[in-house]
């Protein structure tokens, strides 16, 4: 490291142009006067939970506010400049070349129309530090650096044709492709499995360590950050409430919210498991011998028999490609059923989705993992909920506004939401409206697809807690999906282990998670991050190269 910091943030301001500060009157401030300085090398890592402020202080990194919101006050110094007064073409130049941004969600920031070659070389091209025959060279050599499989053709496929963590590393590759001094990493392991985790987070600390880059690293999970962070900063409602080296945020904490944010994910194996439903209870939802692939070429799911009890939650987990959503879409008849059943509430239903009828259709309702991607972004809440409503229960207009109302405080959200698009809202608000448009339709079955992954603890524990509640007053059954083993613990009555399409182990939480374990869940197990530093290290140095070549088969 040297003395003089790459980037210093000095009592930086953002405002919102959406909101107003009931108390003011004026714009709504999301960050208050937060300072922090980088050296070369160094990781500062941001925690808290959704809304703190986390990735809108990464984002002024490059000096950019996304739509509705402003930098108001401070100064963005990067390597002796400040980024706020310098003109909009040092700032461009800047953007990608000396600072990078790596997303929370790959599916979702790489076109899926262009191959990964393209997108990893396109910013060295526009930048014209390489033509595309230099850079599809640089990109090859970073997919190498990186363990990708085949670096020389990896390149050649597009986003949906690998995996989400190869996909990850593809794009810290087109990160780095520009040698930049700053990363700021929002998230980058949050939306993926465990196993899978490990290996971009120790994607991500070479890529640092290689190319002496400073790096915000923006996380809601503790566990995670201490990994890689040599300093953490707390944040609550935009403002910072405590700052220290990792071992002094993790081991001796001041302040009680960051007491409270280690208590959650600590918590995780303290809480009892959950009791099993009742043997007699009416069963709900039941799969027997379920075999699904993709247009008969790829077999995703195989030989798959479970059932879901009225009231009871069914956990299902496993890695990334292990067949868990694969399931789900074919359960809710979005992926061809070559062979098997699907009956609910004891009576058989077409396989096909297309020819269930509504009330079948109704049932059943899947609430998807990113609420971004699964809301209209140009609808207002109401719209997007009553449009379910009126679909599935018809209805005058007024009906209809009174039941997007119902629904909205079923969630715990205000009744105003409803004149609100989806950009106004935080992450953990956005599920809940998802939630919301799936009980418009009244189910027996929730189908909730790694719902929580995108959230920060306190919020994911909100989120549980409604389920629970909801579940408890309408008698819904849950199959759950997560990649979160704590959360298993805590949520579920049951749990199915999935590997490469096929249930390789089930039963109780308690019986499950027990030893002796299957040797692929003893593996699941082994790789949930734990509240200590170093811990990355043991489990690498265990596993030694073999856990890239794993994945990458």
């Amino acid at each position: 490291m040297v003395n003089d910091p790459i980037l210093k943030v000095e009592d930086l301001v953002i405002e919102s142009d959406l909101e107003r500060d009931p108390a003011t009157g004026k714009n709504k401030q999301l960050v208050k006067g937060v300072s922090f300085e980088l050296q070369r090398g160094e990781v500062l890592g941001l925690i808290g939970e959704s809304g703190a402020g986390k990735t809108t202080i990464g984002l002024s990194a490059l000096c950019y506010s996304r739509p509705g919101c402003r930098i108001s006050g401070g100064r963005i110094d990067f390597d002796g400049t400040d980024l706020r007064t310098a003109g909009p073409d040092h700032v461009r130049d800047i953007r990608g070349r000396s600072v990078a941004y790596i997303a929370q969600s790959a599916a979702a920031s790489f076109n899926p129309a262009l191959r990964l070659k393209r997108q990893a070389g396109e910013t060295a091209v526009r930048h014209n530090l390489e033509n595309w025959a230099g850079a599809d060279k640089r990109s090859v050599e970073l997919f190498e650096e990186l363990n990708l499989p085949s670096p020389k053709h990896f390149g050649d496929k597009y986003p949906h044709q690998v995996s989400g963590g190869q996909l990850q590393r593809a794009m810290a590759a087109m990160a780095v492709t520009c040698n930049p001094s700053v990363l700021v990493l929002d998230e980058p392991t949050t939306a993926l499995d465990v196993t899978t985790q490990i290996e971009v987070l120790m994607t991500l600390r070479k890529l640092i360590h290689n190319h002496n880059a400073a790096a915000l690293y923006i996380s809601h999970d503790l566990a995670v950050v201490a990994q890689v962070a040599d300093r953490i900063m707390v944040l609550r409602n935009g403002q910072c409430v405590e700052v220290g080296t990792a071992e002094q945020i993790m081991y001796h904490p001041r302040e009680q919210y960051t007491k409270d944010l280690l208590a959650v994910r600590a918590s995780d194996t303290e809480k009892p498991f959950l009791p099993p439903v009742k043997s007699e209870t009416a069963k709900v939802l039941e799969v027997d011998n379920l075999t699904a692939s993709y247009r008969s070429l790829l077999k995703v799911v195989e030989n798959v028999t479970f059932d879901i009890k009225r009231g009871e939650t069914v956990a299902l987990v496993g890695e990334s490609g292990s067949g868990k959503s694969s399931l789900a879409r074919a359960i809710c008849g979005l992926v061809q059923i070559d062979k098997g059943s699907v009956k609910l509430n004891g009576d058989a239903i077409p396989l096909a989705y297309s020819k269930r009828s509504k009330d079948q259709l109704k049932k059943m309702q899947l609430v998807y993992q990113m609420p971004d991607m699964a809301l209209n972004p140009r609808h207002k809440i109401g719209k997007i909920i009553g449009r379910a409503v009126r679909h599935f229960n018809g209805g005058a207009s007024a009906n209809v506004d009174a039941e997007v109302a119902e629904l909205l405080r079923m969630v715990d959200l205000p009744e105003d939401f409803a004149n609100r698009l989806p950009r106004d809202l935080s992450g953990g608000q956005k599920q809940r409206v998802c939630v919301a448009r799936a009980l418009a339709a009244k189910p027996d079955v929730l189908v909730c697809d790694e719902v929580t992954s995108a959230l920060d603890s306190l919020v994911a524990e909100e989120l549980l807690a409604l389920l629970a509640r909801i579940q408890n007053e309408v008698g819904l059954g849950i199959l759950f999906i997560t990649h979160d083993l704590g959360l298993v613990r805590r949520t579920a009555n049951r749990v199915l282990v999935m590997f490469k399409g096929e249930v390789v182990d089930e039963g109780t939480v308690e019986e499950v998670y027990s030893p002796p374990h299957h040797p692929y869940t003893e593996k699941l197990l082994a790789s949930v991050p734990e509240m200590r530093l170093g811990w990355l290290d043991e489990v690498v140095e265990k596993r030694g190269a073999s856990m890239f070549e794993d994945n990458a088969a």
